[in-house]
């Protein structure tokens, strides 16, 4: 496997769990997907920890979903994966929203989970 097929796999595991559990609205289950000191900037002003990640899609709107495509990955340390991605927040009462997500994702003792999480609205 090449480098960004595996570094792909390592994401989309993540990425994937992240994804059901704002799929269905479950702020603590996305929360679970981060690492307990993870830096997280959404649209809003940063926050550290998981507790902040939940808050954030507490306050989300019920029926939002994700989609996302990697656009670009980085394996910067033998534990640490780097995705760029393009993700449709879809929503029932408004247009879609296509941002841009940096993740830096690491292996854990949990397993993998999302150490960093900056969304940029370009354009």
């Amino acid at each position: 496997m090449n480098n960004t097929a595996a570094n792909e796999e390592i994401l989309r595991g993540v990425l994937d769990r992240w994804k059901a559990a704002v799929d269905a609205h479950e702020p603590q289950r996305v929360a679970a997907e981060f690492t307990a000191d993870a830096i997280f900037q959404g649209l809003r002003p940063y926050t550290v920890g998981r507790q902040g990640v939940a808050d954030y899609y507490d306050s989300q709107p019920a029926g939002m979903t994700a989609a996302y495509r990697i656009l670009e990955t980085r394996r910067l340390a033998d534990n640490l994966v780097l995705g760029y991605l393009s993700v449709d927040f879809s929503f029932i009462d408004r247009p879609t929203l296509t941002v841009y997500l940096s993740v830096l994702v690491k292996d854990t003792p949990e397993g993998v989970r999302i150490s960093h999480y900056q969304v940029s609205r370009l354009g």
